[in-house]
């Protein structure tokens, strides 16, 4: 199945070959195509699952688009681990366990980056829900790509040695 996926977006490199290097390219695709589910989830479970009501959970009530986030991480987030790890940064030499912690702890700063983009967006500058998750997800994107490629996946350096 790796190597299908792998397979199927290198397909579609060739014309961006000049102009990103192809894990780039693979994280574009990876992350972009997570990106549209997360946005995608995020508008069903706000707008048709939660009905835009607020979420009672006993202790704590939640605004429906934060319950929302909640729900769309819970598929998200594994889904982009593993498109990370096996499909992007197939060569990071850190062993699978470290690569989820340190996902874990880089997710979670996207997520509370999230939480704060989209709660300033919503209640201060009274921006439309979804439009808020798009924006503040394009915020997150470059932060979590440089993250994710030199810290979470990190790969070995390769000198380069010349002869003369």
């Amino acid at each position: 199945m790796r190597k299908k996926i792998i397979a199927f977006i290198d397909f579609f490199y060739p014309p961006f070959k000049k102009i990103i290097p192809l894990q780039t390219f693979r994280y574009a695709v990876c992350g972009g195509s997570n990106m549209l589910l997360d946005i995608f989830l995020f508008y069903v479970s706000f707008n048709f699952i939660l009905d835009k009501k607020i979420v009672n959970l006993g202790l704590i009530s939640l605004k429906p688009y934060n319950a929302a986030l909640c729900m769309a991480f819970c598929i998200t987030f594994p889904l982009g681990f593993l498109l990370n790890k096996y499909i992007v940064f197939n060569t990071s030499y850190l062993r699978g366990h470290v690569q989820l912690f340190r996902y874990v702890l880089i997710v979670a700063l996207n997520l509370l980056l999230n939480y704060v983009i989209l709660n300033l967006l919503i209640q201060y500058l009274h921006f439309f829900p979804t439009v808020a998750k798009v924006v503040a997800t394009v915020i997150i994107v470059t932060f979590s790509f440089l993250s994710q490629k030199h810290f979470t996946f990190k790969m070995k350096k390769v000198k380069e040695e010349y002869s003369k």
